[in-house]
């Protein structure tokens, strides 16, 4: 899995030109799962993320975790994030996990992260438009290869 976290002062998710979701303080998840991702992975990837100390303390310091700092999570699924563009000019999506699977482990790392920390979530699979307020900015990318 691949994930690409915002610290966000605000973010939300529209469908069909509709604003399904909203969060404020927090952390905007772009979700990717490829081929072989796991349960395992899943269980790995919320734990570092919902304990990455990347919101400021009293001191203006990063030392505090998404569930200190009492914010939310909004995951968005992000197919995108498999693809590869080492050949050619067109992104090949090759090492997406198929949709069904996906689906099940976006739906699986959402659960997880709902033990701890409030979430809500993109419409998997549609047309989403997606704004957001980044935080610092603050952006980091997290494979679950290299946890």
């Amino acid at each position: 899995m691949t994930a690409v976290i915002q610290r966000v002062s605000q973010a939300s998710v529209a469908v069909d030109g509709k604003t399904v979701l909203r969060i404020e303080n927090g952390l905007m998840l772009l979700l990717g799962v490829v081929r072989g991702d796991t349960e395992a992975g899943a269980k790995k990837l919320v734990d570092k993320i919902v304990h990455l100390r990347i919101f400021a303390d009293d001191a203006s310091k990063m030392n505090r975790s998404l569930i200190d700092s009492g914010g939310e999570l909004l995951v968005v699924s992000q197919f995108t994030l498999s693809a590869s563009v080492k050949k050619g000019r067109r992104p090949s999506f090759d090492n997406a996990a198929a949709p069904e699977e996906a689906k099940r482990l976006y739906e699986y790392f959402i659960t997880l992260a709902s033990e701890t920390v409030p979430v809500r979530c993109g419409v998997f699979g549609a047309d989403m438009k997606v704004a957001l307020v980044n935080d610092g900015p603050v952006t980091f990318v997290i494979d679950t290869d290299t946890l």
